[in-house]
């Protein structure tokens, strides 16, 4: 029984959800990503360090915890440092830590 009405509501819903129309005039807005703090992206063969609104200094360790390498960047600004494919933890400062991919 409880099936039942389950589908019935499903189907109601269903019937009862309305497109809207799209005026003929309609641009999508292009999308910027604002960052407003310190920011490390894995890519392709290297890691982009992006600092935020203020310098930042990102600490690169191993999987097994040693540090590879410190890197710091100034406010507003985006480097990007080589690294060999693997992961790595890189941590800023004491605000956070995350793991990150190497391609």
């Amino acid at each position: 029984m409880k099936r039942v009405l389950y589908i019935i509501v499903c189907l109601v819903a269903m019937v009862s959800v309305q497109a809207v129309p799209v005026p003929d005039n309609f641009m999508p807005q292009r999308v910027e990503t604002v960052v407003t703090g310190p920011l490390a992206q894995g890519a392709e063969g290297h890691i982009v360090f992006t600092a935020g609104n203020s310098d930042a200094t990102f600490n690169v360790y191993s999987i097994t915890g040693q540090l590879i390498k410190v890197v710091r960047v100034s406010a507003d600004q985006r480097t990007s440092v080589d690294f060999p494919k693997g992961f790595y933890i890189v941590k800023c400062g004491n605000q956070w830590s995350r793991k990150v991919v190497v391609r």
